[in-house]
């Protein structure tokens, strides 16, 4: 597999985040290369590259998907200890809204 360096890739080659920008995604098709950016203190970061030629075109939503999309997005709004939608994703390292883990500071305010 072909390997380059940051920037020096050729033409006709993108990352996944690329082709998504070009409303295209990989479809099945094999890495093509590898892009390699050098770091100082530990191993370069990779990127895999695909052939534009070969990518498809991204399948669109259908409303199954995004209605999916939808509730997941409000299940990760709803406190689970106060069961109440907090307006925002509520935070996992705290995994309850902010009312619930600092009770006290709510009331002082």
């Amino acid at each position: 597999m072909p390997v380059y360096r940051w920037r020096l890739a050729p033409d006709g080659l993108a990352t996944r985040r690329q082709l998504r920008a070009l409303g295209l995604r990989p479809g099945g098709q094999d890495v093509a290369a590898q892009l390699e950016r050098p770091r100082r203190r530990r191993g370069p970061l990779v990127a895999y590259l695909y052939l534009i030629e070969q990518a498809k075109p991204v399948r669109p939503m259908t409303p199954a998907k995004w209605a999916a999309l939808a509730k997941a997005s409000a299940a990760r709004r709803i406190c689970p200890v106060c069961r109440r939608d907090a307006g925002y994703v509520i935070p996992s390292s705290l995994g309850m809204c902010t009312t619930c883990a600092y009770p006290d500071e709510q009331h002082a305010a």
